[in-house]
């Protein structure tokens, strides 16, 4: 993989770019210790891609457990309304 890798400090620091391209591989348990500990470095200093990890990971408990949930009317036809309009100009 050709990371591009920024320097800050004299540490090697991932951007926010390389975290995300890599954010299947930590989820799944598939990367090296090393790129464990620069994702982990990562997160401790930017509160989006930690929220992006957090929601991400919720996201797919939620799908795993096959929990339906019930959207308030008003939502659930904003978003059908919003699907459709997106479909009728081409997905």
């Amino acid at each position: 993989m050709g990371r591009q890798l920024l320097r800050k400090r004299g540490v090697e620091t991932l951007t926010c770019t390389e975290f995300i391209s890599l954010l299947d591989d930590l989820i799944d348990d598939s990367v090296t210790e090393t790129m464990r500990a620069d994702l982990q470095a990562h997160l401790k200093g930017c509160e989006h891609c930690e929220v992006t990890l957090n929601t991400t990971r919720k996201t797919i408990e939620i799908y795993r457990s096959h929990e339906i949930y019930d959207l308030p009317a008003g939502l659930r036809e904003r978003l059908h309304a919003a699907i459709m309009a997106r479909c009728r100009r081409g997905c």
